[in-house]
C-alpha cells in the first residue's frame, strides 16, 4: 500500500491557519470558544492548536500536527457529550459535538492521507460519511434555530434574512445526500467549502470587524474557517481520487 501525496494542499493550509488562529484566541481570552474549561486544558490547548496549526502547514511536519489537533479537537468534542446526555431534546449540545467532531473528521483525513493506514478509496468513503453526517447536523442546526441563523444574515442581501437562512439549509440537506450517496460528492464538496467560506467572509468577518471586543465573533469567525478547512481537505481528497 502506498502513502499519498496529495496533489492539493489548499485545505490543509486553511484548516492549519484557522487552528493557529483558534489557539491565539484562546489564549487571548482563556477560554476555548465559550466552553469556560479549567486554566489548565484552556492553555495546554491554545499551546496544542498554535503548535499544531503551525506543523500542519509544513509537509515533514503535517502528519503529526494533524495527529495533535485532532487529539485536541477530540478532547472538546468529547465534552459536549455529558450536555447530550443531560439534556438530549436540547439540539445545541448536539450542534456542538458535530462541529467540533467535523474539525477532529478534518485533521485525521489528513493524518491518513500521509500515511499508508488504509487505501485511498477508503479513506475517500470514510471521509464522504463522516463530513457527510456533520453536515447533517448543521442542516438540523440551522433548521431548529432557523430565526436565530436568519439574524445573522447581512440585512443588505436580497430578498431577505430568512430567504437565505432557508436557502442555505436546504443546500446544506442537498450535500448531505450527495456525500452520503456519492453522488456528484467531489461537487458537493466544493459547493459546501464555498458556501463555508462565503459564510465566513459575510457573516463572521463583519460581525467581527463590528465588534472586536466580542470572543464570540473571533471563535465563531475561526471555527467557521476551520470547518470550511475540513470540507476543503475532502474536496482535495475527492477530486484526486476521483478517477
Amino acid at each position: 500500500m502506498t502513502v499519498l501525496t496529495p496533489s492539493s494542499n489548499l485545505g490543509r493550509h486553511v484548516f492549519g491557519v484557522a487552528a493557529l488562529a483558534f489557539g491565539l484566541i484562546t489564549l487571548a481570552w482563556h477560554d476555548y470558544n465559550g466552553l469556560h474549561q479549567p486554566r489548565y486544558l484552556v492553555y495546554a490547548a491554545a499551546t496544542a492548536l498554535i503548535l499544531g496549526g503551525t506543523a500542519i502547514q509544513f509537509h515533514r511536519t503535517a502528519k503529526a500536527g494533524a495527529a495533535v489537533l485532532g487529539a485536541v479537537y477530540l478532547v472538546f468534542a468529547l465534552q459536549c457529550v455529558p450536555g447530550i446526555v443531560a439534556e438530549p431534546r436540547i439540539y445545541n449540545s448536539w450542534g456542538n459535538f458535530f462541529e467540533q467532531f467535523s474539525l477532529v473528521t478534518g485533521a485525521a483525513i489528513v493524518f491518513a492521507r500521509l500515511s499508508s493506514a488504509s487505501s485511498p478509496e477508503t479513506l475517500s468513503r470514510i471521509g464522504r460519511i463522516l463530513v457527510g453526517l456533520c453536515a447533517a447536523s448543521f442542516t438540523l442546526e440551522q433548521a431548529f434555530y432557523l430565526h436565530p441563523t436568519a439574524s445573522l444574515v447581512p440585512k443588505w442581501l436580497a430578498p431577505n434574512q430568512m430567504f437565505w437562512a432557508v436557502a442555505t439549509t436546504v443546500f446544506f440537506a442537498l450535500a448531505v445526500v450527495a456525500l452520503l450517496t456519492n453522488r456528484m460528492a467531489l461537487l458537493a464538496a466544493r459547493l459546501l467549502t464555498m458556501m463555508l467560506l462565503i459564510f465566513g467572509l459575510v457573516v463572521w468577518v463583519p460581525l467581527l470587524l463590528s465588534d472586536p471586543h466580542s470572543h464570540t465573533n473571533w471563535s465563531e469567525t475561526a471555527e467557521t474557517f476551520a470547518i470550511a478547512g475540513t470540507t476543503w481537505i475532502l474536496a482535495d481528497l475527492l477530486g484526486e481520487y476521483r478517477a
